[in-house]
């Protein structure tokens, strides 16, 4: 018997072929989700599938694995295939659909990270200054951070470089999330420690110590210095006894000096400095080195208009105004003479300590040529020279190169009143005078004209005398009176009340200029160089002289001081005031005469 075949029975198949998705959505679906498992600007972990000599292929759990280039790892040679290392996903994929892998920002990105969770702003970070950029340094405190120019130091820096490759604290300033960034001040961590110290320094600071300091600023007023602690300020005035001009020429930046304390100011916290301190002040013993009348030598560092400043030391100057340049010579301007950086030798003339002043004369130092020409022209010695000069009151006559002589206005005449030089004499002309008076501390010598002739009034009593009848020319008219030249440089006056026995109104009604007269002389005073005439003590009523008797009476009936005059010096002041005779009417006469009885009076009471 055969066996029966038995035919499979079909499976019924429950399952949708239409439903199902496709081998490509499925692949697709999983990269999209093993996708999202890796967020770019993330730090992930690789594994080092392949070591090259140039770079290592990680394995990251991607369908593909990422490149990182050797400069980027730091210890090439103990990276092993198989190992772990973290790395920064810049980007999932790139143009060739591989992961885009950096160690060097996953270290920055942790340091960062660290930085940000164990600092806040307004802590201290250590760092190392690593470059110089536009505006200031770049500081490794495990990232890059900037430290500005203006906060690297307590003061302006002139060389950034010099602060490459050093290690400091930093203060941090700021951070800044966003921008993945850090600002650093090491200054006011400085600023901070130099608070503390100046407090200290302050505390410890008197008046009188000594203290070594490093400049650290200059002005034109003077130098701060740093005293360790704090600024001191040595002002230019404290520098040197001596004259300085500028800070920069006893101090530098950067010296080292030892100054003095002069003061302390604990509430503004300010210290005043001296460097002259240290030293004695020469001063002190001036009056001792440099006695009056000795001789001294120095340079001349300033000139003035008015003088010149001789340094004899250091710290001490004199003056040589310039009234002791010369002895003959007006000098103007100092600068006429001396000049600065000249080497002088000066006479000392004056010494005041306390007042810190020296008179110092250069004329001193030569002869003095007053004294040689009081010796070379003694008093009523005649000499001759030209006129250089007049003024309203003399005539200055050189005697030898220039020293001058003066003849007084008084000395010209004995006769006349000379009321300008320029009367008698002219300049450039050339005169002969006699020598009055030297006077060499006075640098003065008095001439005289007149003293080279006879003074005709000494022997006046011995040509005229009281009763004596004279004849004159009438020279001058005055409403007073007429004046009668007897001879040269002798007139009288006849006063208007002797002109006449009769009254007289006007003086020309009975003489004018030029008229001869006769007259009796009533009067002589030769020291006041006086002489009275009179026309009316001649007269009588037959037309005779009077007698004696009648004469004497005329005489008595006159007023006092009537009759004279001081022919040499009043009566020309008077006429110097007057105006032409004719101008003038009766009563301006009257009025006249009034006047000039009064003076008279007056003369004879004294």
């Amino acid at each position: 018997m055969a066996a029966q075949t038995t035919q499979p029975q079909p499976v019924q198949n429950n399952v949708d072929l239409d439903s199902m998705p496709s081998m490509e959505a499925l692949l697709g679906g999983a990269t999209e989700a093993k996708e999202a498992n890796f967020v770019e600007g993330t730090i992930i972990q690789g594994i080092v599938a392949e070591k090259r000599d140039n770079e290592l292929l990680l394995d990251i759990g991607y369908k593909a694995e990422g490149r990182v280039s050797r400069e980027e790892v730091r210890d090439w040679d103990k990276i092993q295939v198989g190992q772990t290392i973290d790395v920064y996903l810049e980007q999932v994929e790139d143009e060739d659909s591989m992961p885009v892998l950096s160690v060097r920002r996953a270290e920055v990105q942790r340091a960062w990270d660290r930085i940000v969770d164990e600092n806040a702003e307004g802590s201290n970070i250590r760092g190392l200054v690593k470059s110089r950029v536009k505006g200031g340094l770049i500081v490794d405190v495990g990232v890059d951070a900037f430290l500005p120019g203006s906060q690297v130091d307590l003061g302006p820096v002139r060389n950034l470089e010099d602060y490459l490759g050093q290690e400091f604290d930093f203060r941090i300033l700021k951070i800044s999330q966003d921008r993945r960034n850090i600002v650093l001040s090491r200054r006011e961590i400085l600023e901070e420690a130099r608070a503390e110290q100046r407090s200290a320094l302050l505390a410890e600071l008197e008046p009188g110590q000594i203290r070594t300091g490093v400049v650290k600023n200059i002005t034109d007023f003077g130098a701060f210095v740093d005293l360790c602690g704090m600024d001191g300020l040595l002002h230019i005035t404290d520098m040197s006894w001596g004259r300085v001009s500028h800070p920069s020429e006893v101090v530098e930046v950067g010296q080292e000096i030892d100054v003095m304390i002069l003061d302390v100011d604990r509430e503004r916290q300010r210290v005043s400095l001296g460097l002259k301190q240290k030293e004695g002040n020469p001063w002190d013993t001036v009056d001792l080195k440099y006695p009056v009348n000795t001789r001294v030598k120095g340079r001349v560092v300033n000139v003035m208009p008015y003088g010149a400043f001789v340094e004899l030391e250091e710290g001490i100057e004199g003056l040589i105004h310039v009234s002791e340049m010369s002895w003959t010579k007006k000098i103007n301007r100092a600068s006429d003479v001396l000049q600065v950086g000249d080497e002088v030798e000066a006479m000392v003339l004056d010494v005041q300590k306390d007042a810190r002043k020296i008179s110092l004369g250069l004329r001193q130092t030569m002869a003095n040529p007053w004294e040689l020409i009081a010796e070379k022209f003694p008093k009523g010695t005649k000499i001759k020279g030209k006129v250089r000069n007049m003024t309203s009151y003399g005539a200055f006559v050189q005697i030898q190169d220039d020293i001058d002589g003066m003849i007084h206005v008084s000395d010209m005449s004995w006769t006349r009143k000379i009321n300008h030089p320029s009367e008698v004499l002219q300049k450039g002309e050339e005169v002969e005078a006699v020598i009055l008076d030297i006077d060499p501390s006075q640098q003065r010598i008095s001439l005289g004209m007149r003293q080279l002739m006879d003074d005709p009034w000494s022997h006046i009593e011995d040509k005229y005398n009281v009763g004596d009848v004279v004849e004159g020319t009438i020279s001058k008219l005055a409403s007073f009176g007429a004046f009668v030249e007897l001879e040269e440089g002798i007139d009288g006056l006849i006063h208007i009340s002797q002109l006449s026995s009769d009254r007289v109104s006007r003086v020309r009604d009975v003489v004018n200029v030029g008229d001869q007269v006769k007259a009796q002389v009533v009067r002589i005073e030769a020291d006041e160089r006086r002489i009275g005439l009179s026309m009316r003590a001649l007269q009588e009523e037959d037309g005779d002289y009077m007698d004696e008797s009648d004469m004497q009476q005329a005489m008595a009936d006159l007023r006092p001081g009537e009759d004279l005059v001081n022919v040499g010096s009043l009566m020309d002041s008077a006429f110097a005031a007057m105006q032409p005779l004719e101008d003038e009417d009766e009563d301006d006469n009257e009025g006249d005469e009034n006047d000039f009885a009064a003076d008279e009076e007056e003369d004879d009471k004294q």
